[in-house]
């Protein structure tokens, strides 16, 4: 199959792609230049366009009440903002298109592990449902190569004073198996 009917698949952290040893997919690595960098030379060194961009990963829960994420579930991310930056960044507004029975979410984007309450309240003060730190980063890229970009995210955490990068790392294997159940009934049919 060419380049330009597939997807390429995107994972931030090796852990994050642990389930898809038999799939084709990049491993950017954690942060946004890590993400943009590696985002960009895949893209720019396939042979073909590819169809789109496929993004599978993690994220921080920073919403709080009824309509916090769930960490049982995979949301497709509707937005993205940049939370991390001193000057007013713009939300970008990823694909909203979404299948039936897809919960979506916003997503921060910064280069740190949020890890207390503070910068939890200050994320969901943003708008956002989630944290990562890489999906901003995604999202500029695709958008000024004009390639289509869909991104999901499990939460794996709280974003809280509790959560560690240690108990992250073991909980990134285990979502990555629920990111492979969703890819495989979701995504993962050619033209979904």
């Amino acid at each position: 199959m060419a380049t330009d009917e597939l997807p390429l698949l995107v994972f931030a952290h090796a852990d994050e792609a642990a389930a898809f040893a038999d799939v084709p997919h990049l491993v950017t690595g954690v942060g946004k230049i890590n993400a943009a960098t590696e985002l960009t030379r895949a893209l720019c060194a396939a042979e073909d366009d590819y169809a789109e961009v496929v993004v599978l990963g993690t994220a921080g829960v920073v919403a709080d009440g009824p309509d916090a994420p769930e960490l049982n579930h995979v949301y497709r991310i509707s937005e993205a903002v940049q939370h991390d930056y001193s000057l007013p960044s713009p939300r970008l507004a990823l694909d909203a298109g979404s299948a039936d029975g897809e919960r979506t979410a916003v997503i921060a984007t910064g280069d740190v592990f949020v890890q207390n309450d503070a910068q939890r309240a200050h994320l969901a003060s943003l708008g956002a449902a989630l944290v990562d730190m890489e999906t901003y980063a995604y999202a500029v890229v695709c958008e000024r190569l004009g390639v289509p970009l869909r991104v999901y995210k499990v939460p794996s955490d709280f974003a809280d004073s509790s959560t560690t990068g240690e108990e992250w790392d073991e909980i990134a294997e285990t979502k990555s198996e629920q990111l492979r159940r969703f890819w495989d009934e979701r995504v993962g049919e050619p033209g979904r």
